[in-house]
């Protein structure tokens, strides 16, 4: 069984264009910051789904992909976890992928999600809601090197903090 949980914060995600090999396993997939859960999701390839619901995000066609992009820059912080159905806390579900996503959605009780999910969070008002107008309308490509730009400052503040 793999308990490989994938945690990574969405600005480098976003510099990642293929999907590692290690976690082509991931089916299971959460946006959320440090306090809320936003977004429990499931697909074969949760690496690609993400994508989908980012580039959707644009168009309106995927909610919370329009709630990241709504709110950034400040979204560049959330966290993207991936993981398996597979692993060891699903084994009570089976490890069946319907119901670990089901599980999911009890444990954290998303925003987003209203399928299977009685009271869903409400979201934090330091965050815009997804119908919100995008603040600054701005190439994906714009975004990326903001992404880029923001994990090499960060990159390079912990270089400078681990040398003293």
């Amino acid at each position: 069984m793999s308990n490989k949980i994938v945690s990574i914060s969405l600005k480098r995600f976003l510099l990642i264009e293929q999907c590692p090999a290690s976690w082509k396993s991931l089916d299971l997939y959460i946006f959320r910051d440090e306090d809320v859960v936003f977004y429990v999701g499931q697909s074969h390839l949760a690496f690609a789904r993400v994508w989908e619901h980012l580039l959707s995000g644009f168009k309106g066609h995927s909610m919370v992909g329009r709630f990241v992009w709504c709110n950034w820059p400040k979204s560049m912080n959330f966290t993207i976890e991936l993981m398996s159905s597979q692993s060891e806390q699903f084994i009570d579900v089976q490890n069946d992928l319907s119901a670990s996503e089901r599980l999911l959605i009890q444990k954290w009780s998303p925003c987003f999600n209203v399928s299977l999910n009685n009271q869903p969070t409400p979201i934090p008002t330091s965050y815009l809601p997804a119908n919100a107008p995008f603040r600054r309308r701005q190439s994906f490509k714009a975004l990326l090197y903001q992404a880029e730009r923001a994990v090499k400052a960060e990159d390079t503040k912990l270089l400078l903090e681990n040398m003293e």
